[in-house]
């Protein structure tokens, strides 16, 4: 049996990790496992000292629905020296990024006792300016009525379908892998 609570945002925005100078990074649709991590962490502290480890959320499900395509000014890490003029100059550039709009959020709790600290909480995704409020009420499902649930999900682990999600900066940079799921319609009618 699950413990499902429910959080809703205005936006969020979940950074690609490839997004380090990609022309058009639009957000993903799926949680990594070291934002499911930060989140746990977020909201259970006595998880800190676990790097690795996701121990309470036992599933999510990700619904939005729309992307809204914004631009963002960035600057480059290094300096040009311009003999020239003498002087020393950081390179501009554009990038646009996807920041999905109405997000929704279910997390899976295996007892009743974390899901009730979790309604308790705001969190965010990947920006502390993305908060995402909890619905006071918890729903009891069991696993197969969790996977009816529209979403998208990343499964976490490595099998013959995953794919690299990433590097987890909370684990010694190690390799993320993972495969999505999809269920339902993910995309809402606004």
């Amino acid at each position: 049996m699950y413990y499902v609570v429910k959080y809703l945002g205005q936006f969020g925005f979940i950074k690609p990790w490839t997004a380090v100078r990609d022309g058009e990074t639009y957000s993903q649709q799926f949680l990594t496992p070291s934002i499911v991590e930060g989140i746990e962490k977020k909201i259970f502290p006595e998880m800190l000292d676990h790097n690795g480890v996701i121990g309470k959320i036992k599933r999510y499900k990700l619904q939005y629905s729309s992307i809204n395509v914004q631009q963002e000014q960035t600057q480059t890490r290094g300096w040009e020296r311009k003999s020239k003029d003498k002087m020393m100059i950081r390179n501009q550039s554009i990038l646009k990024r996807g920041v999905m709009i109405n997000p929704v959020l279910f997390l899976a709790f295996d007892n009743n006792e974390d899901a009730e600290i979790a309604s308790k909480q705001h969190i965010c995704l990947c920006r502390n300016e993305d908060v995402m409020l909890p619905d006071e009420n918890i729903l009891a499902l069991n696993e197969d009525d969790f996977s009816k649930i529209a979403g998208f999900e990343l499964r976490f682990g490595a099998s013959e379908q995953s794919f690299l999600v990433g590097y987890n900066r909370m684990d010694e940079n190690k390799p993320m892998y993972g495969w999505l799921e999809m269920s339902g319609k993910p995309v809402l009618d606004l």
